[in-house]
């Protein structure tokens, strides 16, 4: 069992990841978050009595600022809000999304400047900590004020009227002996105003695409060779005249991966080749600007993942609250958008090699690399498939943030659209990697045809663990099951583990 300690400073993308995949995660506040929280909350509960009119606390919501609420009817105001705004729609969240949400949402509040108890907020890490994963309909949010809907839908199960498991939340909590939540001041304004949907999203996204980019440098390692290709434009020297980070890491893998090659050495003198198609000389090139605008993204989610995204913010030592707008999640849009073209291209690039590993006239390999051509279709449907993939990507490639619809009468006139474009991130990592793992099947027959050559050591391996899910295609056979088992290799990172060394 993992325990995860929460300040608010000090989270990282990797400590989401594992604790949203991970159920035995549990997570403890530190001393210095309780602190800070407490000196919040002290600072709301003598506002609250002194009826100072703070937004959110003594006003409506939205368009509603402009209407001061009575003491007396603080609390129903944040019931009301948590109930008002739990109007998602569609599919539920997945649950390592709900999990990471809950993770992000319990370190922002940890942060001290949101002014909820400390009770509520144990409460939430007490559902967390025995796995009672709100049930979340994906859709909902435009991403500023936050991922409102979606948060309200988590704070609903919070205080008893949501659903855990397609079950009443207050029969589950009662039935963990958890005390569902009776809201105060501020609290549902500051469980609901956040960007923690959209960035859950991208911080499990990073995980995954961190994984894919490696897959995708030993995928075209694997084409390379195959294709019979030549490693002079991995030459270190080409890419210090260009030294963009991510060309020069990639160039740096695809030379670690060839190198020995038995199939390269068999026609290095008097190589007739004297460059190869862009899709495979021009790997460090494309697999590099991906790799860099993903390590941009990781820098954008680590500050997101400890900041405070709610409004208004408390500082007690001031004696005052500011409102503003941290919920907005335009730098979180952007990110997402960015990183969805980015792994888009690393998709693109994959299918134009699978094209030449099964065009005869392009790669010099059999057709559709079949034995026994015209009876067998060998891998030419493969091909069409990673194409529609790919098709579909350039789709989802379309930037979400650059749309914009006003809501609350106009007084929300700029959205940020992140949690549309978290999604569609989503589907386009799904989609590369089964494109990926079509390069792999198709090159590995490939490298089979050449045989009694043989690949690098690395690359060696990298087809005896396909071999051992995927026999070599001596006829037709059900071609799904051969490329769901492949990437199933992908996503669970047995490809990348293969190779024997780090990329």
């Amino acid at each position: 069992m993992h325990t995860l300690h929460i300040d608010g400073e000090s989270l990282t993308i990797s400590d989401v990841a594992q604790a949203a995949y991970d159920a035995q995660t549990q997570i403890e506040l530190t001393d210095s978050a309780i602190r800070r929280m407490q000196a919040s909350r002290d600072a709301v509960e003598r506002w609250t009595l002194e009826g100072r009119v703070v937004y959110g606390l003594t006003t409506g919501f939205g368009e509603f600022s402009n209407v001061v609420i009575s003491p007396e009817n603080t609390r129903k105001l944040q019931e009301n809000l948590i109930m008002s705004h739990s109007a998602a729609m569609g599919p539920l969240l997945a649950p390592e999304i709900v999990r990471a949400m809950m993770i992000l949402r319990i370190n922002a509040l940890a942060k001290g400047l949101s002014g909820i108890r400390v009770q509520t907020l144990q409460t939430l890490i007490t559902m967390f900590n025995n796995n009672l994963v709100p049930d979340i309909p994906g859709k909902g949010s435009v991403g500023s004020s936050g991922d409102l809907a979606p948060l309200a839908h988590l704070a609903l199960a919070l205080i008893g009227k949501g659903e855990i498991g397609g079950k009443p939340a207050a029969d589950v909590l009662l039935a963990h002996g958890i005390e569902p939540v009776v809201l105060d001041s501020k609290e549902g304004l500051a469980l609901i105003n956040g960007t923690q949907m959209m960035c859950a999203y991208g911080a499990l996204a990073l995980r995954r695409i961190g994984n894919l980019l490696d897959v995708a440098d030993i995928a075209g390692a694997l084409s390379t060779d195959a294709l019979r290709g030549t490693d002079n434009a991995f030459d270190e020297r080409l890419h210090l005249a260009r030294p963009h980070p991510g060309q020069l890491h990639c160039a740096r893998n695809l030379r670690a991966l060839i190198k020995g090659s038995e199939i390269r050495e068999s026609h290095r003198v008097g190589d007739f080749k004297v460059q190869d198609a862009y899709s495979l000389r021009c790997m460090p090139q494309v697999h590099g600007a991906s790799r860099d605008a993903f390590e941009y993204a990781v820098q954008v989610f680590q500050l997101e993942a400890n900041s405070v995204t709610d409004n208004p913010l408390v500082f007690a030592d001031a004696d005052t609250a500011l409102e503003g707008g941290n919920f907005h999640g335009q730098p979180l849009a952007i990110t997402l958008d960015f990183l969805a073209i980015a792994v888009s291209e690393i998709a693109s690039i994959s299918e134009r090699r699978t094209e030449r590993l099964v065009n005869s006239a392009l790669g010099g390999l059999p057709r559709f690399l079949a034995v026994g051509g015209g009876l067998n279709s060998g891998m030419m449907i493969a091909q069409y498939t990673a194409a529609s993939m790919v098709s579909e990507n350039k789709v989802l490639a379309h930037p979400a943030s650059v749309d914009s619809i006003p809501t609350s009468a106009n007084q929300e006139d700029h959205n940020s659209m992140g949690s549309i474009a978290a999604r569609k991130l989503w589907e386009i990592v799904g989609n590369a990697e089964s494109v990926l793992a079509i390069e792999l099947l198709c090159a590995a027959q490939g490298i089979d045809l050449l045989r009694p050559l043989t690949s690098s050591i690395a690359l060696e391996k990298v087809i005896a663990s396909i071999r051992k899910h995927v026999p070599f295609a001596e006829s037709d056979r059900i071609l799904y099951k051969d490329m769901e088992d492949v990437r199933k290799l992908v996503v669970g990172g047995e490809i990348r583990k293969a190779i024997g060394f780090d990329l």
